[in-house]
């Protein structure tokens, strides 16, 4: 079994340690009554935590700080699509359209001469309300493309360490 790739606009990330999603809802008192509910999502943030490996780790990472550093108007004249969606991210855990990266980070340690650790937080941000609505019905597509196809997840290898009496 092969791990999918975690996109990151354009940008694949093959060696993914860890990915999260927090979302808040704004919650509106009803009126005349005690009671609460959530009315709309107001904040979607994603971090993930990848590895970049091989010889390409450097072109991953300028594609990287590219799309940080690209704001809606320089995204428009590199990408006609991020014009008007932002940068998707397509993952298992979700299919986000109108992302923005807000905090990239990169770090390198002599145990990990040839590799690149990064850690990426992005940031909803909606262009518009017919994106938003494809976002959100791509997000319930794979979701329901879990339920049908997936199982529950195959248990990972822990390999056996001989131990040595004390």
């Amino acid at each position: 079994m092969t791990a999918q790739p975690v996109l990151i606009g354009p940008v694949p990330l093959l060696y993914v340690q860890s990915i999260s999603m927090t979302e808040g809802y704004q919650i509106q008192r009803i009126s005349d009554s005690r009671f609460s509910q959530a009315i709309a999502p107001t904040r979607k943030a994603i971090a993930v935590e990848a590895t970049l490996l091989g010889p390409e780790r450097l072109v991953l990472k300028k594609s990287l700080e590219a799309l940080a550093l690209s704001s809606r108007l320089l995204v428009a004249t590199a990408a006609r699509t991020l014009a008007v969606t932002g940068i998707p991210v397509v993952c298992g855990l979700t299919i986000s359209l109108d992302m923005q990266i807000t905090d990239l980070r990169f770090s390198q340690s002599v145990q990990k001469r040839d590799a690149l650790d990064v850690s990426i937080s992005l940031e909803h941000v909606p262009r518009s309300n017919t994106t938003a609505l494809i976002g959100e019905i791509a997000d319930l597509a794979l979701a329901a493309g879990t339920a049908i196809v997936g199982g529950p997840a195959a248990p990972s290898a822990v390999p056996a360490v001989p131990s040595v009496p004390l």
